[in-house]
């Protein structure tokens, strides 16, 4: 399976991100378990934001719940992220990611990620 993020590279703060992950190789309604977002801001370690199994179940971070929202584009082949309200604390490079589990322990593939900069 292969996963590409795609979005804009820089967002002002208080604006909503948005990315999107496309999915090749594998289906998002049938293999894993979880299909996954995760971040990493510059110089910290891996946080999980959410994921979507292949029910098309939702499971968010409790500590980015009321900002966040994730959905697919099952004909696509793809799901989504949207971040509201950021701020420069959501600087990060952003990952979409399989999985088993939720949270960060048992990730799979992921994709090479993506640099966001919220930034005015």
């Amino acid at each position: 399976v292969q996963l590409q993020e795609s979005g804009p590279g820089l967002v002002k703060p208080s604006q909503t991100l948005s990315l999107t992950c496309t999915v090749s190789g594998g289906s998002i309604t049938t293999d894993y378990y979880y299909w996954t977002w995760i971040r990493q801001p510059p110089g910290k370690g891996l946080e999980w934001v959410g994921a979507i199994d292949t029910s098309g179940s939702i499971y968010y971070s409790p500590s980015l719940k009321s900002r966040t929202f994730i959905s697919r584009n099952t004909p696509k082949n793809q799901f989504t992220l949207q971040l509201s309200s950021v701020t420069p604390e959501d600087t990060a490079v952003y990952y979409c990611a399989t999985s088993y589990g939720l949270g960060l322990s048992q990730l799979g593939a992921r994709g090479q990620g993506t640099l966001v900069t919220v930034s005015s």
